[in-house]
């Protein structure tokens, strides 16, 4: 019935319309006359259907067009539905590639620490793990290159997560550098301070040129390093989860101050919120200004400034609160225990950015090479005969040689020598990260270093760690260098004060 309806709607619609039989206006005598009545009648009974079928046509037309449009809206609707899962799906998995990749290199890092410890070693078990990972993934790069590839691509979102938060890890030594250096006197402070900013200058400035001057010797000509990528901005969301975090604990501790089991526990939250609010809001400032006022800074201070409150509004003093910031307890950590637990990951973090650039490396080894070692002599020798020049106690100087040496090495050196106070070394050495990370850009652009090899190198071997982490976050091409430089600076130092006559020549400068 449908199909001949249609049928007589598309020869209604598209066929000539029906004609009737002409009716004469002349009537034979003995034909009836026309029924006006009947005529009528007919002629209803022919529109009748003509029209009842264009209706019915109509509603046919119509009845295709809903049912197509009805067929869109459920495509679209299965489409928007399977997009939705499919971008659900793909972010769980990446949370847990980015999980089982970074939990690996924690791991790592843990025994490795475990281990050294157990044998008494008192070199840094990452800077070990460090050169092993990358001899590792050279070996397998020259015997089997897909294995190479494949460890890299799987530890990628671990390595670009450390890359994006890389300064926090190095801020808590910073924060609560107040309580490092209340003991040491106003007059002594400021020298010391002079020190460290001539100092690191120098020191930026010898690596910088050694590297240039010895690839003008060797005639190595620059090369463009390989592209690194960046990790993603900040977002909104992120400041403002975090700053409900930081106010709801900053509330929660002032009310309950052992809400956690321990006051350390407590403030963990709001002192590690307040970390990272400074350093998304730093890494937010004009370009211009984060080449004088660095995100470390900011979120240094933001962090004092949250245990300035929580002092004052708790009534128990501002030195005590930094103290839970710190508390160097495994079994009671503060934020910045937590932070510097990540420190050996991101050593051995960067034997992936150094593998990656193993061509550039091992085309300009000579540079490499050269320029550390004569940046660390000149580090060491030069704060030796500035301590002498500017009258600074010889226990004093001591204490800061290793300046420009990342701090647990840093450690282990002064402690070759008799007097040394390793609060005021971590001290020294932290403050010297901070200049050069505030100002390392402004320094190397001024010197002209234009290649990543020469900015890497003066940077790492003058600023240690916090300069690495200010350069690499904002030039990634230069992380290789860094982390050479930073390896490097810090065994070549330790190996060189290891001597008993370098040790008597150091002395005897000091006086």
């Amino acid at each position: 019935m449908a199909a001949s309806s249609i049928v007589s709607c598309n020869y209604l619609l598209h066929k000539r319309p029906l004609k009737l039989p002409p009716i004469s206006s002349k009537h034979p005598h003995n034909a009836n006359p026309p029924n006006p009545s009947l005529k009528s009648s007919k002629m209803s009974q022919i529109s009748a259907p003509i029209s009842a079928q264009g209706s019915q046509c109509r509603l046919l037309q119509l009845g295709g067009q809903r049912s197509h449009s009805n067929r869109i809206v459920l495509v679209k609707s299965g489409g928007s539905d399977s997009s939705i899962t499919t971008n659900i799906i793909n972010t769980v998995l990446g949370v847990g590639h980015l999980v089982v990749s970074l939990g690996i290199i924690l791991a790592a890092d843990k025994y490795l620490k475990q281990a050294f410890v157990s044998a008494a070693i008192k070199f840094p078990s990452a800077l070990f793990g460090m050169f092993c990972i990358f001899t590792v993934l050279v070996i397998l790069d020259v015997t089997v290159p897909a294995a190479a590839n494949g460890l890299m691509n799987f530890f990628e979102p671990a390595l670009l997560f450390i890359q994006r938060w890389l300064p926090l890890f190095y801020v808590p030594s910073l924060v609560i550098l107040p309580l490092a250096v209340q003991d040491v006197p106003a007059a002594s402070g400021i020298k010391i301070c002079a020190i460290l900013v001539g100092g690191w200058l120098a020191s930026c400035a010898a690596a910088g040129y050694s590297a240039i001057a010895v690839r003008k010797m060797v005639k190595t000509e620059m090369v463009p390093a390989e592209p690194m990528a960046k990790p993603s901005p900040f977002s909104s969301l992120e400041l403002v989860a975090w700053s409900l975090i930081s106010v709801a604990s900053f509330v929660a501790a002032l009310k309950y101050p052992e809400l956690l089991g321990t006051n350390a526990r407590t403030c963990l939250p709001f002192l590690l919120g307040s970390t990272v609010i400074g350093y998304i809001v730093g890494t937010g400032l004009p370009a211009g200004l984060r080449k004088v006022f660095h995100p470390i800074i900011c979120c240094a201070l933001a962090a004092d400034l949250a245990a300035f409150a929580f002092g004052y509004f708790s009534k128990a003093g501002f030195y005590p609160i930094l103290g839970y910031y710190l508390t160097k307890v495994s079994s009671n950590p503060g934020a910045g225990d937590i932070l510097m637990g990540f420190l050996g990951s991101v050593i051995l973090s960067f034997a992936f950015s150094m593998f990656k650039q193993r061509k550039l490396v091992k085309r300009h080894a000579a540079e490499i090479f050269t320029s550390i070692t004569i940046a660390t002599l000149f580090s060491l020798y030069s704060t030796a005969f500035m301590g002498r020049l500017v009258g600074l106690e010889p226990t004093l100087t001591i204490s800061i040689l290793p300046r420009c040496i990342t701090v647990a090495l840093a450690l282990s050196i002064v402690s070759l020598f008799e007097g040394a106070n390793s609060s005021l070394t971590a001290a020294a050495v932290v403050l010297t990260g901070l200049i050069g990370a505030n100002f390392v850009q402004a320094v190397l652009d001024t010197l002209k270093f234009d290649d990543p090899i020469a900015r890497g190198i003066a940077t790492a071997s003058s600023a240690h760690g916090l300069g690495t982490a200010a350069l690499s976050a904002k030039e990634p091409e230069a992380l290789p260098f860094c982390a050479i430089a930073y390896g490097l600076t810090g065994i070549f130092g330790s190996l060189v004060c290891s001597v008993p006559l370098v040790r008597q020549s150091l002395l005897a400068i000091i006086g």
